[in-house]
């Protein structure tokens, strides 16, 4: 990182920002093109989840390239200044990479979806064998993450 006065070192405080997010943006390579979308996700253990339908363009590109990226960021605001060139933005940032891999087991779909809700909601879910079936779940270990922050 080229503004080390800017990383964040701390595991746990990459984490509370992981936790703070409502959407990671995950980036995918299809040959000489980048694919970026928004999902929604779950976070354990230094594990991602996301869910979706079982075709169309995500999925098509993980099948060929498992390589992935990620990005998280919170806090983000507008700090303006009189000369334009002095404006800026604070944030709180993370940024990684791993292995996707498309979950087949029932039992580690349900195990990973109730990750992904638990993001977002207290409740506890049930997930029949049809849903799950119809469902497709990406498992994504990570293999490094980097914080990042500004004005705070």
């Amino acid at each position: 990182m080229r503004r080390k006065e800017k990383e964040i070192t701390e595991e746990t405080a990459i984490e509370a920002i992981i936790q703070k997010s409502l959407v990671c943006r995950l980036a995918l390579s299809d040959g000489n093109f980048p694919y970026i979308v928004p999902l929604c996700f779950g976070y354990r253990d230094k594990v991602l989840y996301f869910h979706g339908s079982l075709k169309g363009k995500k999925i098509d590109i993980i099948r060929k390239n498992q390589n992935i990226c990620f990005e998280f960021d919170i806090n983000t605001e507008i700090v303006k200044a009189e000369d334009a060139c002095h404006w800026s933005m604070k944030y709180q940032s993370v940024v990684g990479f791993g292995k996707a891999v498309l979950l087949e087991d029932l039992d580690e779909k349900r195990k990973a979806l109730n990750i992904i809700m638990s993001q977002y909601s207290d409740r506890t879910f049930q997930f029949n064998d049809a849903t799950l079936k119809g469902t497709v779940v990406i498992k994504v270990e990570i293999e490094s993450m980097t914080g990042k922050q500004s004005e705070f």
